[in-house]
């Protein structure tokens, strides 16, 4: 009898070490534990995978479906006049997202008195991802056309600016903010 609990202990003692359960506590072994390494690894590495192959090609925004990178020809000269995107219905701007990852959208321009504006209108509540990012961040990057301009962007609070800019944008889009609607207003600067 002696012997044969002797047996049982050893065994159990052998079971035990190379179980993945030890008194009623779950824990993974070095074999497991490899295993689980090697999945996280390869899901790490296609990640980054993917995200350089989208950095390379980037992936501009489509209508209302945003994007990341924007890709294009780069401008450093600076722009004195933007009445040429009168004729330009919607720009594309990328703004850096709170996740350090660009988050790019297409959105309506305006010129005025020579200046370049781009605005929001949203329902009440919060504001859309992009508008918290230039608040937090305001370098942007402008795609027109297939010509990218690095620049930020500020908010208009003068009444008489954002005035001019919607009766203008009112005119080009045919659109009226609704009253209960909220709309920011931002000036493109270098």
């Amino acid at each position: 009898m002696v012997y044969i609990e002797r047996v049982r202990k050893e065994s159990l003692q052998v079971f035990v070490g190379r179980s993945m359960f030890v008194q009623g506590h779950s824990q993974i072994g070095e074999p497991g534990m490899k295993v689980l390494l090697k999945i996280v690894g390869g899901i790490l590495v296609c990640l980054a995978l993917v995200l350089v192959v989208l950095r390379i090609t980037g992936l501009n925004p489509h209508d209302e479906i945003p994007g990341l990178w924007l890709t294009g020809d780069l401008v450093t000269s600076p722009v004195t006049d933007w009445s040429f995107t009168d004729n330009v219905p919607t720009i594309k701007l990328q703004t850096q997202s709170r996740f350090l990852l660009p988050h790019s959208v297409t959105i309506n321009c305006l010129a005025y008195k020579g200046q370049l504006y781009v605005s929001s209108i949203y329902p009440a509540g919060p504001p859309r991802s992009w508008n918290e990012n230039v608040m937090r961040d305001p370098h942007v990057r402008i795609k027109i056309g297939d010509k990218l301009y690095d620049r930020a962007l500020v908010v208009v609070t003068d009444p008489t600016e954002i005035e001019g800019v919607l009766q203008i944008q009112e005119k080009k889009y045919q659109l009226k903010v609704p009253a209960n609607e909220t709309e920011l207003v931002f000036r493109v600067v270098d």
